[in-house]
């Protein structure tokens, strides 16, 4: 299983900081949402040249404008970009595109996508796709909804799991083929962030660290 950790709600240099604090113990850095709002395809540019050999998302939640969002964020070093499953299933096709023809990946985002629409987005094999638990409604009940996700869409192959997720979530969701698991305040808002990623990359079954 793979860490995601989320960059948000920070400056571009604490992300920086942030990142090279925790890219030991971090398989994917995301440039995130609030990141790119606040300073636009700079941060992911800025992010992509601290850090070359890193993998880098950029969570630009698209929901329209899909070509140009994707090649931007491909052309400023993105190695995956995110698109919401609740968008067009053309706009979702055309990112899918996009992020083919760049060699790169594209991260569908289930969040508040309805259950009809899911069938729909089957037809792309090589994304991956992300079961995302919404902050603002406070309902956590990760393991139950991923058994019951595994279960109808067989076909989703390339799972990542978002929305809060804390150290003692990681046992319940180890049981399930999860590719990505994507962190942020349970690292980045800890006093020791480098100890929480550690915790968290031994937590999924990882020895050591890497050195960088």
């Amino acid at each position: 299983m793979k860490i995601q950790l989320a960059l948000d709600r920070l400056s571009i240099e604490e992300a920086i900081e942030m990142g090279k604090k925790t890219q030991a113990c971090v398989d994917i850095l995301e440039v995130g949402t609030s990141l790119i709002k606040d300073y636009g395809l700079e941060s992911l540019s800025r992010i992509r040249a601290a850090f070359p050999h890193k993998v880098i998302l950029a969570d630009l939640k698209t929901m329209d404008e899909g070509e140009y969002e994707f090649r931007a964020a491909f052309t400023h070093g993105a190695d995956l970009a995110t698109v919401m499953g609740a968008a067009s299933i053309d706009t979702v096709k055309i990112c899918y595109r996009v992020a083919e023809e760049y060699g790169r990946s594209v991260m569908i985002d289930l969040l508040e996508t309805p259950k009809e629409k899911l069938e729909f987005l089957t037809c792309f094999p090589k994304a991956v796709f992300c079961l995302h638990t919404p902050k603002d409604s406070g309902i956590r009940e990760l393991s139950q909804e991923l058994k019951e996700f595994v279960h109808r869409y067989p076909q989703m192959r390339r799972l990542a799991v978002a929305g809060g997720i804390r150290l003692d979530d990681v046992p319940s969701l180890s049981a399930f083929p999860v590719e990505i698991l994507v962190v942020g305040s349970a690292i980045s808002q800890e006093r020791d962030p480098e100890a929480a990623a550690r915790r968290f990359w031994a937590a999924v079954g990882n020895e050591g660290v890497r050195h960088v």
